[in-house]
């Protein structure tokens, strides 16, 4: 179909385009754009990048004892004490099972550990 002489060329193409998959398909990006629909393109712009920002700041992972810790866990108020045995938190892996599991490590692993979703629905120990 190409010829190096033919001066058409490119119009042949666009028609045969246009032809097989529609009008739309050759028309310019910007025909139907206007300055308002640019402002508003660049208003939800801003409003995206602030999220994303916000968002990848909220997840930064922070080494704790070797252990990656979301910033999220952290910034949280350290609960004092654990609901279930009672005893004052100490270490950092308290306040992170204390955030996820209202319960110390000590009880995490006692009593949690196999059975998050049964300790998710409300599940607790006796007093005793």
């Amino acid at each position: 179909m190409k010829n190096d002489n033919d001066p058409n060329y490119i119009v042949k193409v666009e028609q045969a385009i246009a032809q097989k998959f529609g009008e739309e398909t050759i028309q310019n990006p910007t025909n139907g754009w206007d300055e308002n629909k640019e402002k508003v393109y660049l208003e939800q712009a801003q409003e995206l990048y602030k999220k994303q920002k916000k968002n990848d700041e909220s997840n930064d992972k922070v080494d704790v004892n070797g252990i990656k810790v979301s910033k999220k866990l952290l910034s949280r108020d350290s609960k004092t004490g654990c609901p279930v045995c009672k005893a004052f938190s100490h270490s950092t892996r308290d306040d992170v099972s204390l955030v996820k599991f209202e319960c110390c490590y000590k009880c995490y692993i006692k009593w949690v550990e196999g059975r998050e979703e049964r300790w998710q629905e409300g599940w607790r120990p006796n007093e005793t």
